[in-house]
C-alpha cells in the first residue's frame, strides 16, 4: 500500500464536509477495499432509533468514493471520477455503529485500459453496510465513470 492510499481516508475526512459532519471514520482504504464507519449518534437517528437512511447512503457512497480514489488516484491528472448512479437496498434494521465495506466490481487495470483507449469507462462499486454483529443491513451499488479531461 502506498502512502497516498493510506492518506485517502484522511483526505476525504478533511475535504468532504458531509463526511466530517457525520463523523465518518475511514478505517481501511486500499485499491481492493475501503471500510468506513458511521458512529452511533443520536442526532442522526431515524424514527426507530437507528441511523437515518440518508446517513447510511452517505456512509456507503463515501466508502465507494474512497476505493475509487485509492484505485484510480494516479489517473486524476487525466480524468475526473464521477458517480453516475446509485442504488441502495435497506435489508435489516441498523442500530448502533454501522460499517460500509466497498469493493470494485471490475479490475482496475481493465478500467484504465478503456481510459487508455480513449473511452469513458464505467464500473460498479459494491458496498455492504453491516452492524456490529455482522448482519448486513444494507447493500448499495454505485456506478462510477472516469471522465477524460478535455
Amino acid at each position: 500500500m502506498s502512502a497516498d492510499q493510506m492518506n485517502v481516508g484522511e483526505m476525504l475526512a478533511a475535504t468532504v464536509p458531509m463526511a466530517r459532519t457525520l463523523g465518518l471514520k475511514f478505517l481501511e482504504t486500499t485499491a481492493e477495499r475501503a471500510v468506513v464507519e458511521l458512529p452511533d449518534q443520536a442526532d442522526y437517528h431515524n424514527h426507530v432509533g437507528g441511523p437515518h437512511a440518508g446517513a447510511m447512503f452517505t456512509l456507503a457512497e463515501s466508502a465507494s468514493g474512497a476505493i475509487v480514489l485509492a484505485a484510480f488516484g494516479d489517473q486524476l491528472s487525466r480524468a475526473v471520477p464521477l458517480a453516475v448512479k446509485a442504488e441502495i437496498g435497506y435489508k435489516k434494521l441498523a442500530m448502533g455503529v454501522v460499517t460500509a465495506t466497498a469493493t470494485l466490481g471490475r479490475p482496475a487495470a481493465e478500467v484504465v485500459a478503456e481510459l487508455d483507449a480513449g473511452q469513458r469507462p464505467e464500473f460498479p462499486v459494491k458496498i455492504d453496510i453491516t452492524r456490529a454483529d455482522g448482519a448486513v443491513t444494507g447493500e448499495m451499488t454505485v456506478v462510477w465513470t472516469l471522465r477524460p479531461n478535455a
